[in-house]
């Protein structure tokens, strides 16, 4: 099993799983511990006991939500954990976010495109993982995450480091215009993340007769949230890497299908 890890500071592991090392086979070879993309129940535990060992914690203590593309949240807390597996799973589903201070529990996302991200308060100690899907982007989950996490545990934004996961790159994701007019009337700088290209596939477009797509950068504008939510550049990585592109190490469900498996991107406070 192979992890893409994040060094943001002592206190925390982060990573992002990558597809080997596994059991789960098609396309969902071989790393996926997601259970609504069609794998098998017998795969995705055997796949979830092989990171719980990795890590050092019980299977149990890995947590990762249903999610529907919104900007709610859930903290993980002792009360949370207090309760059966079926308990936590009915808590935490339904959000995009898990946010907690508690050592020894693994929170995370999935995603197969979507732009994970992991936020660290080094001086509070705590952490929040974010699922940033287009729509999600749209309503500003990152921002809202961060101002949570100042509520929650006083986190001040310009001691955050985040890091911004494997996901769909601008030249891959092609859009319709409709969703080019949400983030327009969102208020975003297209200016700055969005371009026109050919569309996909075709090396090019006059000879086609077809016209130039939009495609919308989704990590750049992720990261420009969290600047606006008062994270400093510096302090936000960024992995690089497009799914679309690397599918045979990281999922992708434009490349691969929505029946295939899903990167799970975490934090582990220490």
């Amino acid at each position: 099993m192979r992890l893409h890890e994040y060094l943001l500071g002592d206190g925390v592991r982060a990573f992002s799983t990558m597809r080997t090392g596994g059991v789960s086979t098609g396309n969902h070879a071989s790393f996926n511990i997601n259970r609504h993309c069609g794998d098998s129940e017998e795969s995705i535990s055997s796949n979830r006991a092989l990171l719980a060992r990795e890590l050092g914690v019980a299977a149990e203590d890995i947590l990762y939500p249903l999610q529907v593309h919104g900007s709610d949240y859930k903290i993980v807390t002792t009360e949370l954990l207090s309760l059966d597996a079926d308990g936590r799973q009915a808590y935490i589903d339904g959000c995009d976010a898990l946010i907690t201070d508690i050592a020894n529990v693994c929170i995370g996302v999935s995603t197969a495109d979507c732009i994970p991200i992991v936020i660290y308060d080094r001086e509070h100690h705590c952490a929040a993982v974010v699922h940033a899907g287009w729509r999600g982007t749209v309503k500003r989950i990152a921002e809202v995450v961060v101002a949570a996490m100042g509520r929650h545990f006083a986190s001040r934004p310009e001691m955050l480091r985040a890091a911004i996961g494997p996901g769909i790159s601008l030249a891959a994701f092609e859009v319709g215009d409709e969703v080019y007019e949400t983030f327009l009337a969102a208020h975003f700088p297209m200016q700055k993340i969005a371009k026109r290209y050919p569309p996909m596939d075709t090396p090019d477009c006059e000879r086609h007769k077809d016209a130039p797509k939009w495609h919308i950068d989704l990590p750049a504008c992720n990261r420009l949230q969290l600047i606006d939510a008062g994270l400093t550049d510096e302090n936000i990585l960024s992995s690089g890497i497009c799914t679309y592109h690397n599918s045979a190490d990281f999922f992708s469900a434009r490349r691969l299908g929505t029946e295939s498996g899903r990167v799970f991107t975490a934090a582990l406070l220490t």
